[in-house]
C-alpha cells in the first residue's frame, strides 16, 4: 500500500539504482501532517533506507524527538528550501557526476531532449564562496541552507560549485522523475557539445513551458498523474512492484 513514508523509501532506493544518488545523497517529504516539518532518513546509504530509518525535523534542521541516531550533516539544504518554498513537498540533494561540469564551467546546463524539461528554463549555479568563503564546501548551517534556497528562487534544480546540486518538487515522484531525467539530459548535453562543436540547438523556454503544463506528461510535471508508468518501471526494477491500489 503507497504511504508518503513508503514513497519517500522508495524514492531513495530509486535514485541510487540509477547512480543519481551516491552514499551520500539525500531525500526528503515535508512532513504531510505537518507543513512545519520535514522527514528524511539518518544518516544513511540511500539504497539501504528503511521506514525505520526515518527522522523528522522542524525548518531550522533541528531533530524533533528524541532519535540519538546520527543525522545528515547537510540536511540544512532541506530545511532551508522547505522555509522559503512552501510550494515544495520533496527535495533531494545529489552529487550526480554528469551534472556537476556544468557547475565549474560558463556553459549553463539547459534541456535538450522532451523527458529532461523537469530541470526547468533556468539552472543557476550556487557558489559557497559568494557569501561565506572558503570553506568545507558542506552545507552544515541555517544561513548556509537559506542562502542556497535564494539562488534556487522558484525553480526546480540549482547547481552547487564543484559539489552537486538539489533538486525539489510537489511530490517524490516528481523529484526522482526529474532526478533520473535530469541525469539523462546532462549527458546528452555533453555529448552534444563535443559533437557540434558548441552548437546545441536546446529546447526553447516555451517548448519547456509547454512540456512542463501537459496533461499526463512523465517528466515530473505537477499535471502528471501521482503515480506515473515510470515510477512504477522504477519500482519493479528495485524489487518493490506496486499493487493494483497503487496505479494510476
Amino acid at each position: 500500500m503507497s504511504t508518503p513514508l513508503r514513497d519517500l523509501v522508495l524514492g531513495n532506493r530509486i535514485l541510487a539504482h540509477h547512480a543519481i544518488l551516491d552514499a551520500y545523497g539525500h531525500c526528503s517529504i515535508r512532513n504531510p501532517e505537518n507543513p512545519d516539518q520535514f522527514i528524511m532518513s539518518r544518516a544513511r546509504a540511500p539504497e539501504l533506507v528503511s521506514e525505520d530509518d526515518l527522522q523528522t525535523f522542524d525548518l531550522l534542521g533541528n531533530l524533533v524527538g528524541t532519535d540519538g541516531r546520527a543525522s545528515y550533516i547537510e540536511r540544512f539544504i532541506h530545511s532551508g528550501i522547505y522555509e522559503a518554498r512552501p510550494d515544495v513537498q520533496a527535495i533531494c540533494h545529489s552529487h550526480t557526476p554528469s551534472v556537476i561540469p556544468f557547475s565549474v564551467i560558463d556553459i549553463p546546463l539547459k534541456v535538450v531532449f522532451h523527458t529532461g524539461a523537469g530541470i526547468g528554463t533556468n539552472v543557476p549555479v550556487w557558489d559557497f564562496e559568494t557569501d561565506f568563503g572558503l570553506t568545507n564546501m558542506l552545507v552544515s548551517n541555517v544561513e548556509q541552507g537559506r542562502s542556497l534556497a535564494r539562488t534556487l528562487g522558484e525553480g526546480r534544480i540549482a547547481l552547487m560549485r564543484g559539489h552537486g546540486c538539489v533538486f525539489a518538487g510537489r511530490s517524490i515522484q516528481d523529484v526522482v522523475s526529474t532526478g533520473v531525467y535530469m541525469d539523462m539530459n546532462a549527458r546528452m548535453a555533453t555529448t552534444a557539445h563535443l559533437m557540434s562543436g558548441g552548437n546545441v540547438h536546446y529546447l526553447s523556454d516555451d517548448e519547456v513551458r509547454m512540456r512542463l503544463s501537459a496533461p499526463a506528461a512523465s517528466d515530473g510535471a505537477a499535471a502528471r498523474p501521482r503515480v506515473g508508468r515510470e515510477w512504477e518501471a522504477w519500482c519493479a526494477q528495485i524489487g518493490e512492484p506496486l499493487d493494483e491500489t497503487e496505479v494510476s
